[in-house]
């Protein structure tokens, strides 16, 4: 029997980092195998605060063998010492994905609201209510952070199984001619 595709997303932060492993067999839906929240407190300093979250997420990778990592791709922040805590913080989680040699895939929120909700322009509520209907959850996952993760660890299995659908219609299409 084929091992399931086990995935992680990640919705970068430095004060909140949320995660969620989802794990999709064959021809089922895919189940949410952990999910989590690592924190970082504000009065760390920041050197600190990256080597914490490098640790912790690393170790959450490990525990649970993810094949690949679906991360939040940066936009555009109006505050620039948040935007660029927040950028050092991805850039601690990209390190942290490639130090246990899993692939990264990164989604910009639009995509990630597109392929979950079918719209876009998706407010937060429908996006926990569309994650919570996709994984069969009793209730919508808390914080936002960890719903954001587990969304785009949706995300990222659907588009996969998309260019896995044309991979193999192409590949028929050459055995044909």
């Amino acid at each position: 029997m084929k091992k399931p595709d086990r995935v992680i997303g990640i919705d970068p932060g430095l004060d909140r980092t949320g995660w969620a492993v989802l794990e999709k067999h064959a021809c089922a839906d895919p189940v949410l195998a952990s999910c989590g929240l690592i924190h970082t407190a504000s009065g760390l300093p920041l050197p600190r605060r990256l080597e914490l979250l490098f640790n912790e997420l690393t170790a959450v990778i490990k525990e649970h063998a993810p094949e690949s990592a679906a991360i939040e791709e940066m936009f555009f922040m109006k505050r620039s010492a948040s935007a660029s805590a927040s950028v050092q913080a991805r850039g601690v989680i990209l390190l942290a994905a490639q130090t246990c040699g899993i692939e990264v895939c990164g989604y910009d929120p639009r995509t990630v609201k597109k392929n979950v909700s079918g719209s876009g322009a998706a407010e937060k509520p429908q996006m926990q209510r569309m994650v919570r209907l996709a994984l069969r959850l009793e209730k919508e996952l808390q914080p936002d952070d960890v719903s954001d993760a587990a969304a785009l660890a949706l995300c990222h299995l659907r588009m996969n199984a998309f260019k896995n659908l044309v991979q193999k219609g192409l590949a028929g299409t050459a055995l044909r001619a």
